[in-house]
């Protein structure tokens, strides 16, 4: 109903690379997927993106990519939501009082066999954990501003989730 209100954002995730961009507005945000997260008995997160590399020496933090598995795109569910919220709040304006974004997630790679269920709900689990209100998992090539603002896909790939 209120669609118009929603900003659309188109999130592509390798284990190298993380990129946000707000298909409406042009802006976006592109960086390694790592998370810098305090060493100890209470956690805390040190900085993500760009901003975990600052601490890549340090004794006291642990500097993680949580994308990077042999056999999955994902090693650890709790650190990549986390990065993938962190991302979002980097390019959202407004707060929390911000309306809750329409999300792409698109996974880049072509696993052998392709992704599984249990991938495929983690990357929507993990959108609609950085405050989406609707996400749509895509594999396939890149796609551009108007295919995701016109919800076009292109036949050469294929929506593995949507709601």
């Amino acid at each position: 109903m209120f669609d118009f209100i929603k900003p659309p954002l188109y999130i592509r995730l390798s284990p190298a690379r993380l990129t946000v961009r707000n298909v409406k507005t042009g802006e976006s945000i592109s960086e390694p997927p790592d998370i810098a997260i305090s060493r100890g008995p209470k956690q805390k997160i040190l900085g993500v993106g760009n901003d975990a590399a600052l601490h890549r020496s340090s004794k006291s933090a642990l500097v993680i990519n949580p994308f990077t598995h042999p056999r999955s795109m994902m090693s650890d569910f709790t650190t990549g939501q986390a990065v993938v919220k962190a991302f979002v709040r980097k390019l959202r304006k407004g707060g929390p009082l911000a309306p809750a974004p329409r999300v792409v997630f698109h996974p880049q790679g072509d696993p052998a066999g392709g992704f599984t269920q249990v991938e495929i709900r983690a990357f929507r689990e993990m959108a609609l954990g950085a405050g989406a209100s609707e996400v749509v998992v895509w594999q396939g090539q890149d796609l551009n501003d108007e295919q995701v603002l016109t919800r076009q896909y292109p036949s050469t790939g294929q929506v593995l989730d949507e709601g």
